[in-house]
């Protein structure tokens, strides 16, 4: 195998597939990646058997095809470490030969034929398509949400995906708050009047979202019994479904608050900024007194000092409600809404979820602290 391409093109699809690779395994061969050179294409490669990708790097001269084992954390440094514009692989048995303007390096590579292949795409089965600006929108707004410490409650730390009518609903949590996102999908093959749930892996997810970029492409979405596929216009995804039964998110969505209230995304993202200064690695807490016509944030660290921000509400005229949030959990989901000109506050008092809702297809749930 031997192929010249742009030192940057080759590095970003080695960056791309090398978060696939397996970082522990009792089998060698996983710890690289899998490159397959044909006509003006290289094909890399990476699992760990419980998350796949095949990625197409294009535009690529191919002066003799063939297969490679490449091991990534030697060749990553030596592509970011070069100015050189051009790259050239050239593989011959178990040899990757890579020679520069200044030098040249050889590494040891492996048999290609004992690497997993991945399995393909079926477009005549039963799949959804969504454009990836939708989808970048749903997993942006809710991936954050779900858990991220190791943790025996598995079903928390995957996202939920739903596939309903023509909507494809993300669904996330850690048990303190809940991220709900939908949007419109097409369904190809034989409809289904239930609604599918399948259980993705979070790093699966993140994958998929580095490999959405022009907002209009059409991404191909298959969900099976243990297992999903996703197809990008240049990458196959393939992942296995996390094991567990998701919370019944609906079960704790809050049925009727005593106040609804428009707010300014940006500048609450900025005034929770403000206060949540002052709080420390003990405290993790920024307090909300509403009152007629504004707001009062204030955090406090036994160490660092207080603080204490006022947010203009004119059009507040509920009750006076203390409630106190972790400023992170408020943070993330500003951010992720950020581009919105409002949101709107659903709460009852400082012990019940205050919610946050963007229109009909966003709702962000988030629990209060004690008091």
């Amino acid at each position: 195998m031997k192929v010249s391409c742009l030192r940057e093109n080759l590095l970003t699809a080695c960056q791309m597939v090398n978060s696939a690779v397996a970082a522990r395994t009792t089998r060698p061969i996983l710890a690289n990646i899998k490159a397959i050179a044909q006509e003006d294409m290289l094909i890399l490669m990476a699992t760990d058997l419980e998350i796949g990708i095949r990625y197409e790097l294009r535009g690529v001269k191919v002066s003799r095809t063939g297969m490679a084992i490449l091991p990534p954390g030697r060749l990553i440094s030596i592509l970011r470490e070069t100015t050189d514009e051009d790259i050239t692989l050239d593989v011959d048995g178990e040899t990757t030969r890579i020679r520069l303007s200044t030098g040249r390096y050889e590494m040891p590579g492996g048999f290609p034929d004992e690497f997993p292949d991945l399995p393909p795409f079926d477009a005549s089965g039963r799949h959804h398509e969504l454009t990836a600006g939708t989808l970048r929108t749903l997993i942006r707004r809710t991936a954050f949400a779900a858990e991220r410490k190791e943790s025996t409650r598995w079903a928390v730390t995957g996202i939920l995906w739903e596939a309903e009518g023509e909507q494809a609903r993300l669904v996330a949590t850690d048990t303190k708050r809940l991220a709900i996102t939908e949007g419109p999908a097409t369904i190809h093959g034989e409809a289904d009047a239930q609604t599918q749930s399948h259980l993705v892996p979070a790093k699966a997810i993140q994958l998929l979202d580095k490999n959405l970029n022009d907002d209009g492409e059409l991404i191909r979405v298959s969900l099976k019994t243990n297992e999903a596929i996703f197809q990008t216009e240049r990458a196959l995804i393939h992942t296995k479904l996390v094991e567990g039964r998701f919370p019944p998110y609906r079960d704790i969505i809050p049925k009727k608050h005593a106040v609804q209230l428009p707010i300014s995304v940006s500048e609450l993202l900025v005034r929770v900024r403000q206060a949540a200064i002052m709080t420390d690695a003990e405290t993790k807490r920024v307090d909300f007194h509403f009152e007629m016509g504004r707001v009062v944030l204030a955090a406090r660290g036994p160490e660092t000092g207080s603080s204490e921000v006022e947010m203009r509400l004119p059009e507040y005229t509920g009750p006076v409600i203390d409630i106190a949030f972790d400023p992170a959990y408020l943070i993330e989901m500003l951010r992720a809404i950020e581009g919105e000109p409002t949101t709107i506050l659903e709460m009852t008092d400082g012990m019940k979820p205050a919610v946050f809702r963007v229109g009909e297809n966003y709702l962000y749930l988030v629990m209060p602290l004690a008091g």
